[in-house]
């Protein structure tokens, strides 16, 4: 019979990166007893990713005792909306769930400067957790995590659904093979465009107290993949940002899209009337906590970066440049590795290097449709060995759930843990830290206009290779 202590050291060594015994589905359904689950945070990502997609895929062995969320009108319609059972309770705060309820994983989908709050205080409980990206927004609280984990011998697992993306699996395989020889830099190009990228100043994100800035809550992603791809960690950080586009007008204060006088003539007017999901969902409920979610991109609380440059030494002494930009034309990335045998290139959605299928204002909706039926595409990733011609390998590729990774970081979670996993996609505290590190150095950087060591900013010293 799977107790609560066996799912915990389950869940525990998936977040260190470990295989356990026997296959967790098979176990539960044995036990007759479904895995407790609370999510703490219900805005969009809480609901669809990690609520009504748990339910609908994995409602045989898990359920929702809890929902926790500070906004009370949110919370009845993420109850409604995640479909969970009558018995499932509604909380306002956390101190009055962790009374009453004994979850076995806690869920943390609020906003991005609250993470550690709630990991440590879950860790505390005696309870794993798993956490959105990025795991937290600055350094102390990033330290508070690792000491609680250490201190309470939980586990946190930190949800980069990026790296289980077959396409950018296969970049993983290729670089590990040493396809290229050793690598020794990178160039790394992001860019967001004029519907995607304006959201994140239409939202809290726009305000460094909630989201760390987009070096932390957006670029978190994007770091992660080099750490991993890179199998080292950084360690020195030089970087350069700015705000020249959005924000800043003192004229807009207080002003949204749904009474703006310049509705007519403004291109980045959203009406959020036709959203049924984004009007029920915030709109109905701004009574209880005043978040406002179709704010004016051009107000003066902005203070984000909104174009961004970073050089990242990693301990391996290979060099990576990486470069953000949001209010691009068009939305998609590319990176090109140079190693000592050769250089490998890949991208996705580059308009000039790809037949696009897609508006601009479609592909981030695509993104994040979780539908598993989407059709199927090669994208090419080219290779050039030196003295040699260069071979393109066309991988198998689907938008949805962001390429894919989305249904695969679920299913390792609440199918099969004991899997054994040969690329290491599972991210743990570690990873978590040395993601959101890189962001934090850069902005540091940015203020200072010096060079900022990783090694600094906690207890964690930067490896030249990642130990799993």
């Amino acid at each position: 019979m799977l107790s609560r202590r066996k799912f915990l050291t389950t869940v525990g060594a998936v977040a260190a990166g470990t295989v356990v015994a026997g296959p967790l589905k098979a176990a539960i359904k044995s036990s007759g007893k479904k895995l407790k689950l609370v999510l703490i945070g219900t805005g969009v990502r809480g609901n669809s990713f990690w609520g009504k997609r748990i339910i609908k895929e994995y409602g045989d062995i898990v359920e929702f005792v809890a929902l926790v969320d500070h906004n009370p009108g949110r919370l009845k319609y993420a109850a409604n909306y995640i479909g969970v059972d009558k018995n499932c309770g509604l909380y306002n705060s956390f101190e009055d769930m962790i009374k009453k309820e004994e979850p076995d994983l806690i869920m943390v989908t609020t906003t991005d400067a609250t993470h550690h709050t709630y990991i440590v205080k879950s860790l505390a409980a005696g309870v794993d957790v798993l956490t959105e990206k990025p795991m937290t927004t600055d350094e102390d609280k990033c330290q508070e995590i690792l000491d609680a984990e250490s201190k309470y011998k939980r586990k946190v697992i930190v949800a980069f659904n990026y790296r289980w993306s077959p396409y950018n699996t296969k970049i993983k395989e290729m670089l590990d093979r040493g396809d290229i020889g050793d690598v020794v830099s990178v160039d790394f190009t992001w860019m967001l465009n004029t519907s995607h990228g304006a959201s994140y100043f239409r939202r809290w994100h726009g305000q460094r107290e909630h989201s760390g800035s987009l070096l932390v809550h957006k670029s978190t992603h994007h770091f992660d993949l080099l750490n991993w791809w890179l199998n080292s960690e950084p360690q020195e950080v030089f970087a350069y940002g700015d705000l020249e586009y959005y924000g800043r007008n003192p004229e807009k204060k207080g002003v949204n899209c749904r009474n703006c006088n310049e509705k007519s003539s403004c291109k980045f007017y959203w009406d959020i009337t036709k959203s049924r999901g984004d009007y029920e969902r915030y709109v109905m409920h701004e009574k209880h906590d005043g978040y406002i979610r179709d704010n004016c991109l051009f107000r003066p609380e902005i203070n984000i970066y909104d174009k961004m440059n970073v050089s990242i030494k990693y301990a391996n002494n290979v060099y990576a440049n990486y470069m953000l930009t949001t209010y691009s034309p068009w939305e998609g990335w590319r990176i090109a590795f140079n190693g000592t045998k050769g250089r490998l290139e890949a991208f996705l959605d580059v308009p000039y290097l790809e037949k696009a299928n897609l508006s601009q204002d479609e592909l981030h909706a695509a993104e994040m449709d979780q539908s598993e039926n989407q059709k199927k595409e090669g994208k090419p990733i080219i290779l050039h060995k030196l003295w040699d011609k260069a071979e393109t390998l066309n991988v198998p590729y689907s938008r949805g759930g962001h390429g894919g990774g989305d249904v695969r970081l679920h299913n390792q979670i609440f199918l099969h843990p004991e899997k054994e996993d040969e690329f290491k996609h599972m991210a743990g505290t570690r990873d978590g830290a040395m993601s959101i590190l890189i962001g934090v150095a850069a902005r540091n950087s940015i203020e200072t206009g010096k060079p900022i060591q990783i090694g600094s900013l906690t207890h964690l010293q930067p490896r030249a290779k990642r130990v799993l």
